[in-house]
Parts: C-alpha cells; structure tokens; sequence
C-alpha cells in the first residue's frame, strides 16, 4: 500500500508542475480553460475535485508537442506522465491524442 501512496503522491506533484507548465504559458492556459470550462479565478477550487489532476495530465498528453515540451522542459520522460495519469484518481488513458 506504500508503494501505491507513493505512486499517488509523485503522481500528484508531477500533474502540480504540469499545472505550473500550463498556467505560465499565454498559449495553453486560455486552451486549458477553455477545454475544461474553467475560468481562471476558479482554478484553486476545481483543483480540489477528484479528477482535476488527471485532467491536467490528459491535456498534456493530448497534445503531443506540448508533451514534448513539458517533458523537455522539466526533465521529465513523456512516459512518466501517462504512468503518473494511471496513478491519480479518476486517471485512465481513454483519452484523445490530437497531433
């Protein structure tokens, strides 16, 4: 069961830090929120439902260059963010790819 808590808790920075990635972007921010429906000043509260930090982690990897980018910029292997989805509640990898 630790293994799995710590599966969640690394899983849970890596999205924090994909969330990070996207708010400081002017490009993908206004993307974000209008994908999922969230307004800016709203971000904190949606952050606390279970799925938010899934969600994150699917737009990321819905997008592959912003993928690549996210994983060059921040070290981190593109495969370490689907693991890190699989890892988070409500986290599958049922979700659309666009190129």
């Amino acid at each position: 069961m630790a293994n799995a808590a710590s599966m969640r808790e690394e899983a849970e920075t890596l999205a924090v830090r994909a969330l990070g990635f996207i708010a400081g972007d002017p490009e993908l921010l206004p993307r974000f929120l209008a994908i999922t429906g969230i307004e800016a000043n709203s971000i904190r509260k949606a952050a606390e439902e279970p799925g938010f930090l899934a969600g994150v982690l699917q737009f990321v990897l819905a997008h592959e260059p912003t993928l690549l980018r996210f994983a060059e910029e921040t070290g981190t292997p593109p495969t370490a963010v689907g693991k890190a989805l699989r890892a988070l509640p409500l986290g599958n990898d049922d979700h659309e790819r666009s190129t």
